[in-house]
């Protein structure tokens, strides 16, 4: 994974440098027709909160687009944070993290040979290792431009990877109608970083939901830092049912969180139920396409590669979803790929050269005992397969940016 584009600051005082109806809009390749153009940074407003009802991508004087990055962290802080969480990780947590990859061997699917590996209570035990996986993947990508843990599909050609997530996120805002003081449920919500841009965009307030204590702390941090009332929550999206009232939100929102769900449609009939009537849903996550065929060996090998770098149990289609979806209640609005030329790989390549070219250097700086030798360890578990995850995108087999928007009906 990572960026060629993205340079990253000196490290000073820190430890060793180192089969269903016809959906509207539905396209499985997605043609997408938005024009490229230059982003320029938006000027951080003198109130924490901005309240606009999307007059979104405006354009500035020489016409160029502009994105809020208001609340998006300082990358050298978020960097030297990262740095050093990875220097003082115990052996114990590099070795639960490596342990966890053992979970993407296997398909939720497949429940007889998850019972064979975990015994009876897997479901447990693939949520102890998702624990022990992202309490260290988060600080890993944080090195980077992916600290949100997500490859964002391809909006601008000429913009980076964060631009690309903010002006993704941008649009699920004006998907899913956000306005100030709505209420709105983040599935998988990280650092929280995704949650204050929706609220400083739109002015909602975002209640999130993560597996991982760290990264919930994390994000109560950067909720207080930006003076907003957004609220996190710890628990497991398999743990049913959700800890929420019914008719809670107003609209929801995850971004490649599904690729853990072990249920899909009870999942969805949960969202239902704490969605108010009328709210809409908006999905970006990972998918198998129409053109790959698991008894193709080349499409089994790339997949099996994949599905760890990208954090896989399941392996869902936009079918799939759609059917679950509308088996829970939902009317689906809109399936795509929202990207460019209806592939991601772009981005995907920018992310996977820049964490080689820190991996290259973190393998000079451990020879020199300047770092701990779990450094290696861990960046090359990071940047393995990579480039088949190019491939797969290339080859449209998969893609890990499938946007499906849905809506409630009104009583």
């Amino acid at each position: 994974m990572a960026a060629a584009t993205i340079s990253q600051p000196p490290i000073t005082n820190t430890p060793a440098i180192p089969t269903i109806p016809a959906i509207p809009g539905r396209n499985d390749s997605s043609d997408s027709s938005r024009s490229s153009q230059t982003i320029t940074e938006k000027v951080k407003l003198s109130s924490p909160l901005r309240t606009s009802s999307f007059s979104k991508h405006r354009s500035s004087h020489d016409g160029h687009i502009q994105v809020d990055r208001s609340v998006s962290p300082k990358r050298w802080k978020t960097f030297l944070k990262a740095f050093k969480h990875i220097h003082d990780l115990t052996p114990k947590e590099v070795d639960d993290f490596m342990a966890s990859y053992e979970i993407y061997n296997l398909d939720w699917a497949n429940e007889e040979e998850m019972v064979k590996a975990f015994g009876p209570n897997y479901q447990q035990r693939v949520g102890d290792c998702l624990r022990s996986y992202y309490s260290v993947l988060n600080h890993l990508c944080s090195l980077g431009d992916v600290e949100k843990m997500y490859i964002p599909p391809l909006m601008d050609k000429k913009s980076s990877v964060l631009d690309n997530q903010l002006l993704y996120e941008e649009s699920i805002a004006k998907d899913i109608g956000l306005r100030p003081g709505m209420k709105v449920l983040d599935l998988g919500c990280g650092r929280g970083r995704v949650a204050a841009h929706m609220t400083s965009f739109s002015g909602a307030q975002v209640t999130g939901l993560n597996i991982d204590e760290n990264q919930i702390a994390q994000a109560r941090e950067w909720n207080d830092h930006c003076g907003f009332s957004n609220e996190f929550v710890v628990h497991d999206q398999n743990d049913l049912p959700l800890p929420f009232a019914d008719n809670t939100f107003d609209a929801f929102y995850e971004i490649q969180a599904l690729s853990l769900c072990k249920d899909p449609a009870a999942s969805f009939k949960e969202i239902y139920r704490v969605l108010k009537p009328g709210a809409k849903f908006s999905l970006l996550d990972w998918v198998s396409l129409p053109a790959y065929d698991p008894a193709d060996p080349i499409h089994a090998g790339l997949m099996r590669r994949v599905k760890p770098l990208i954090g896989a149990v399941g392996t869902p289609t936009p079918a799939s979803f759609e059917k679950a979806l509308m088996g829970a209640g939902f009317s689906v609005t809109k399936s795509d790929n929202p990207s460019i030329g209806g592939l991601q790989a772009p981005l995907i390549d920018k992310v996977d050269i820049y964490f080689r070219s820190v991996r290259r250097l973190i393998h000079g700086l451990v020879r020199l005992h300047a770092l701990p030798p779990h450094f290696k360890l861990l960046f090359d578990r990071l940047c393995l397969d990579g480039q088949a995850f190019v491939q797969m995108d290339n080859m449209r087999l998969i893609t890990t940016t499938y946007r499906i928007i849905a809506e409630k009906p009104m009583v």
